[in-house]
């Protein structure tokens, strides 16, 4: 019986880490995405709209790959389902209504990343018994929800304000996706349950 239980723990912790580049692309999109709102000071509100949707899409997209790719016992729905869904929503919402107010944009982004945040801090709680530094997920979503009600709280920032946070946001969460996508790929896995709870 313990053989049966190693082997497959052996088999999560195979799969995870093998997987990890899917992580680490969700961060490069992110850090990209940024880099190019801050290399790109006389970006107009059609070209932020434009750019944001791509990374959405791109970031949805990358989630839905790393729901697929999760090994048996991994949670493949729940958090995973609901960022992708808000994250190709957004996206999708950009390039069909590209005609949107400043307004409108602050607040789809602003929600985009409070649902973003929200969904993964629970998967890093879910996947705490699987990934041994899923602290980093936690760094990632609590930096996506503040950006989120920071947007909110402060609609009436200037455009190039606007600009800049968006750009940092995402170099700082691309980076933390990263961070925990290498030590994946070392073998920073730590498994304890193979059988998460189901979200």
């Amino acid at each position: 019986m313990n053989g049966d239980a190693n082997k497959d723990q052996g088999i999560v912790v195979e799969q995870i880490t093998r997987h990890w580049w899917v992580m680490a692309l969700r961060g490069l999109a992110a850090i990209l995405f940024g880099v190019w709102a801050f290399l790109w000071p006389g970006i107009t509100l059609l070209g932020l709209i434009y750019l944001f949707g791509a990374y959405a899409l791109v970031n949805g997209l990358l989630v839905v790959v790393q729901g697929f790719k999760a090994p048996s016992g991994y949670p493949r729905v729940g958090s995973l389902v609901i960022e992708a869904i808000a994250s190709i929503a957004a996206g999708v919402i950009a390039f069909v209504v590209p005609g949107i107010t400043a307004f409108a944009l602050l607040v789809l982004i602003a929600s985009w990343a409070i649902v973003n945040g929200i969904t993964e801090i629970v998967a890093a709680v879910r996947f705490r018994k699987i990934i041994k530094h899923e602290w980093l997920l936690v760094l990632a979503g609590i930096a996506s929800l503040v950006f989120g009600v920071l947007m909110v709280l402060l609609p009436g920032a200037g455009a190039l304000a606007v600009v800049w946070w968006i750009g940092g946001f995402a170099i700082a969460f691309g980076i933390l996706l990263i961070a925990l996508a290498f030590r994946m790929r070392r073998g920073g896995i730590e498994v304890i349950s193979v059988t998460a709870a189901p979200i």
